[in-house]
């Protein structure tokens, strides 16, 4: 039997609670910034350090949350994709942010339904994703997709993709580091090429594989 000071219930407890005003400080630093753009550096810091912190709480929860319930949080910060060093700069003055989610249609008779029925209620939205309109939104798959994600922010259908006859898959968001803003439209023809692991400052992932890793390690 080991020697090792097993931790408590307790201290789970106590992790998730410094995550949440972890959270809190993160999004206070942001607002701050947000309200007073003159303070330039300083406030971007405060962002930064915020960000470091709420990773570290988050990197904590989740440990204590396994040792003691064999559990895992759905969120990862791993150093980066291919356990590449970072090698960007400290104080980054330009971010780009990378999102991935991917969906299976499984039920295309409601996807087509919801399609027509925003393209009943805003013509326009189906006139631009289609010459038949209306018509070619009830009929077509990808002039309903067209009209789905040109009326709705991806972060909707994200929280109501069953609406939308959708079964959610694996999803991840990277935040990478950049010198300097790009010009308008620089990298519009090819917007995920320019993603380089050694750039990456954070990624979260969510994916069923965690859960089918984890039920592996139990059996």
């Amino acid at each position: 039997m080991s020697d090792a000071v097993q931790p408590t219930a307790a201290q789970v407890r106590a992790a998730a609670d410094a995550l949440k005003e972890a959270i809190d400080r993160h999004l206070a630093a942001i607002e701050r910034r947000a309200s007073a753009p003159e303070a330039g550096a300083e406030a971007d810091a405060a962002v930064f350090t915020a960000f470091n912190e709420m990773a570290a709480a988050g990197e904590a929860y989740d440990e204590l949350l396994y040792d003691v319930y064999d559990e895992v949080t759905p969120f990862e910060v791993p150093e980066t994709d291919g356990g590449s060093v970072y090698a960007g700069p400290e104080e980054p003055d330009a971010l780009s942010v990378f999102i991935r989610r991917d969906y299976t249609v499984v039920e295309p008779r409601r996807l087509l339904a919801q399609a027509q029925r925003v393209a009943e209620l805003d013509p326009e939205a189906a006139d631009e994703t289609a010459p038949e309109g209306e018509e070619a939104a009830g009929r077509s798959m990808q002039a309903a997709l067209g009209v789905l994600f040109g009326e709705f922010d991806p972060d909707e259908i994200a929280t109501r993709y069953k609406e939308f006859g959708l079964e959610e898959g694996d999803s991840t968001l990277w935040v990478t580091a950049s010198d300097e803003p790009a010009e308008p439209g620089e990298w519009l023809a090819a917007p995920f090429d320019s993603v380089d692991p050694e750039r990456v400052i954070c990624r979260f992932d969510i994916s069923e594989a965690f859960e089918e890793d984890d039920l592996d390690a139990v059996q």
